[in-house]
């Protein structure tokens, strides 16, 4: 199941604001897992890793760019089939242009 963007987010926000309340960001990562029922609780470390990229707080690949890679590489991945294909149709045309035509 995927959490909902609302969901991130909130969660995001109590975090932040539970870190004053306890001495490392691990407990209070803890603390507001145990709160949402969300385990295990290294997901909402995650997610405020994703969040600070998404805002370009934190260098990373935002989701909008992890598909736009995705569709890149396919692209790319059926240019060069294409490309392979025009160089074998190049072959055999340079072939046949080669041989000396019969004629009868």
């Amino acid at each position: 199941m995927h959490a909902s963007t609302e969901l991130r987010n909130r969660a995001a926000r109590m975090v932040s604001e539970a870190c004053a309340d306890y001495d490392t960001e691990t407990a209070a990562l803890r603390a507001v897992a145990v709160k949402l029922g969300i385990n295990p609780p290294e997901t909402l470390r995650n997610w405020g890793r994703q969040a600070d990229v998404d805002a370009g707080k934190r260098a990373g690949t935002t989701p909008q760019d992890a598909a736009e890679i995705k569709r890149l590489r396919r692209e790319v991945a059926e240019l060069r089939r294409a490309n392979e294909i025009l160089k074998a149709a190049a072959g055999f045309v340079a072939a046949g242009l080669a041989r000396p035509q019969r004629f009868s």
